[in-house]
């Protein structure tokens, strides 16, 4: 009995076993360590909760307060010296096969645990048993699979439930999703979308939505893309067992508007990666018709050149002294690539001075729109008359 099991399953049916529980592990990270504790995103009934915190206990011996403490310090330090796991500062190897280690070492960190683990799990289960006893969870769970399971099916599963989080979640999400995928949003990180079709690491995959919009529940943002996370919590809710705090926010844009006041700035400023993300698609045409001329006359390099320049104006993302020095002589031999440029930093800035008064971004916002309305660059004008129309939710 012990050989094959309790349940005695056929190969196969180990293997539905085996993705059926290393699922639940995968929801009971996103769902109740990074949006619930982490973000403050999703409230959970005590009820899931507590099963979330107990089956982590089983799974992987992760304290809630180390996980959402280290997980809040990436955001905060994001892709600086002081990130616990950058891979552009690290390097892809390093964070992709060696994750666990560095979330190791980062737990034992006593200004990270003590700065950013507030407001995580306080109570007598968490200091007696999850956290002062982490380690006995998975003890426990080795010896349930093998009862379940049999001896070897049971520690091959056992096996895999405790390499899949560090390996999907601290190595995959937190390195590849740093350093691969497409980016929807321009965030001042290097964070990527790994997969429109975000199932298999309960939503993760869909990284640099996550942090363009930190504190929503919801990771999917265009309709192509899934967010299987975002079903489960709709799941809950119908059962009333979850309740999302907030989500994506949603472009409203009023079409009798055309003046611009307080509530335009704050609308458009909710929105800002939509804006810079619509911007770059509005100003396709004219950026490639002006970087087409650049090659005519022999100002710009290759094709590689162009897409690289094109890249660094329209996202601003240049870092490098060469990268800066190529953009600041494209835009000299170019009047209109220059404007277009110009007016994208300063829209961002528009909503990055936060010490202004409503009246002086008003009037800042104001004057932008009148300047991009008088260049001469309908794709530019056409922006600003839509930007005018921005709505709060």
């Amino acid at each position: 009995m012990l050989l094959q099991g309790l349940l005695n399953l056929p190969w196969w049916g180990d293997l539905l076993a085996l993705l059926v529980l290393v699922q639940i592990t995968i929801a009971g990270v996103t769902l109740y360590l990074h949006r619930c504790q982490a973000h403050r995103a999703l409230e959970l009934h005590p009820v899931v909760s507590h099963f979330f915190r107990f089956w982590l206990w089983l799974t992987t011996g992760m304290i809630t307060k180390e996980w959402a403490a280290i997980h809040r310090k990436h955001h905060a330090k994001c892709e600086t010296e002081d990130d616990p796991h950058s891979p552009q500062i690290l390097g892809i190897q390093r964070v992709l096969f060696g994750g666990v280690m560095l979330y190791v070492k980062e737990s034992h960190v006593p200004d990270t645990m003590q700065r950013y683990g507030h407001g995580t799990p306080d109570d007598w289960l968490e200091r007696h048993i999850y956290t002062r006893r982490h380690k006995w969870g998975i003890v426990v769970m080795a010896l349930i699979d093998i009862a379940l399971f049999g001896v070897v099916p049971g520690l091959l599963i056992f096996g895999i439930q405790m390499a899949w989080i560090p390996f999907w979640a601290a190595g995959v999400i937190n390195g590849a999703g740093h350093f691969w995928g497409y980016r929807k949003f321009q965030t001042q990180d290097a964070s990527t979308n790994l997969t429109p079709l975000a199932l298999w690491i309960g939503g993760e995959e869909l990284h640099n939505n996550h942090h363009a919009f930190p504190t929503s529940a919801k990771f999917s943002v265009q309709w192509y893309e899934f967010d299987i996370g975002w079903l489960y919590i709709r799941l809950l809710s119908a059962l009333g067992l979850a309740h999302a705090k907030k989500t994506p926010p949603t472009v409203r844009l009023h079409n009798a508007q055309s003046d611009v006041d307080a509530a335009t700035v704050q609308a458009i400023a909710t929105n800002r990666y939509e804006v810079l993300a619509r911007y770059a698609k509005s100003m396709k045409t004219a950026w490639n018709e002006e970087v087409a001329r650049l090659r005519e006359g022999q100002l710009l390099g290759d094709s590689a050149a162009a897409r690289r320049l094109r890249q660094w104006v329209t996202r601003g993302n240049a870092q490098s002294a060469a990268e800066k020095a190529a953009v600041e002589q494209a835009l000299a031999s170019s009047p209109r690539l220059a404007t277009l440029y110009r007016m994208r930093e300063e829209l961002a800035r528009v909503w990055e001075r936060s010490t202004l008064s409503s009246d002086q971004l008003v009037h800042q916002l104001k004057d932008w729109c009148e300047r991009a309305e008088a260049s001469g660059i309908e794709a530019l004008a056409e922006f600003s008359r839509r930007l005018r129309r921005y709505a709060p939710a």
